[in-house]
């Protein structure tokens, strides 16, 4: 799933491509993925962009009409930049293009894909980002400077005895962290991800401080990387999610598995549980929001 630092990285990208560049068409092909239906599509016709940015796991495209065309890739979406006009597809069945948006005078633009089978990515054309319900509930960002250690502190002094791993990821207490990244900040806080929440003020800044490395880290990493690569980057970047099997960076140990529902999670016995292996548990038990 793309996280804080991709889409980031893709809304900076993004910026640079279409800041200026006014609108042909907006054709959505997988009509399920469309959450709104007035405004309509047709109404960022001829719009000029205004601006691209983030918001949590959102990208948000703004218009000079006033509208906003806000894009959740979910767990396979991805975007694509296309350098042409694209050719007719009929007759060539379905495939992964969910949306895609012409621009003037030359047709190039953007292809919104998603590569899965249960399809989950969400596109919303509204008046303010915040009538999408996902962005007017989300968290504090992390890498903003109003994001101290303090209020930190009182998120998870909030979540109680629920499970650290699911905290992170919860988007209504911290936006834009996702399954990877979480897996990456408790490796390097060295902290189990089934510690509880509420734990000691020195557990709190040794997590705090490993947060905000690993995403500011991440987010450099990707800065200036071209669309097709960040993927690949981001893998790249990784100690141990998607690492099962391979050797810890840290301290040599294998980086182990655990398998919940339709996921998963990687982590090191030796840095983070004390060489102790965990058993599987299930999603519900992480008290997962996306």
């Amino acid at each position: 799933m793309p996280e804080l630092p991709e889409v980031e990285a893709l809304a900076t990208d993004l910026a640079e491509r279409l800041v200026g560049r006014a609108i042909r068409r907006v054709d959505v092909t997988e009509i399920a993925a469309l959450k709104t239906y007035d405004p309509s599509v047709d109404a960022l016709r001829g719009a000029t962009v205004t601006d691209v940015h983030r918001r949590g796991k959102h990208l948000v495209v703004s218009v000079d009409s006033g509208l906003h065309l806000v894009v959740h890739l979910a767990r396979s979406g991805w975007i694509r930049w296309r350098d042409a006009a694209p050719r007719p597809t009929a007759g060539r069945g379905r495939g992964p293009l969910a949306a895609r948006v012409q621009l003037e005078p030359d047709g190039d633009g953007i292809d919104i894909t998603e590569q899965a089978t249960q399809k989950r990515l969400a596109l919303h054309v509204v008046r303010h980002p915040e009538q999408v319900l996902s962005i007017a509930t989300l968290g504090p960002e992390p890498l903003e400077p109003s994001f101290t250690e303090e209020r930190f502190a009182g998120i998870l002094a909030k979540a109680g005895r629920g499970q650290i791993k699911g905290v992170l990821r919860d988007q209504q207490r911290i936006a834009g962290i996702g399954n990877a990244y979480s897996d990456e900040i408790l490796h390097a806080a060295r902290m189990s991800p089934f510690h509880p929440a509420s734990m000691p003020p020195e557990d709190v800044h040794r997590l705090f401080e490993a947060l905000r490395h690993v995403l500011g880290e991440a987010v450099e990493r990707a800065r200036g990387v071209k669309v097709s690569s960040l993927k690949a980057e981001k893998q790249q970047g990784m100690r141990v999610h998607g690492r099962k099997g391979e050797a810890c960076p840290v301290c040599g140990d294998t980086v182990r598995q655990v398998i919940y529902a339709d996921s998963t999670f990687e982590y090191c016995a030796t840095c983070q549980t004390g060489g102790k292996p965990l058993a599987d548990r299930v999603l519900s038990r992480l008290g997962v929001r996306r």
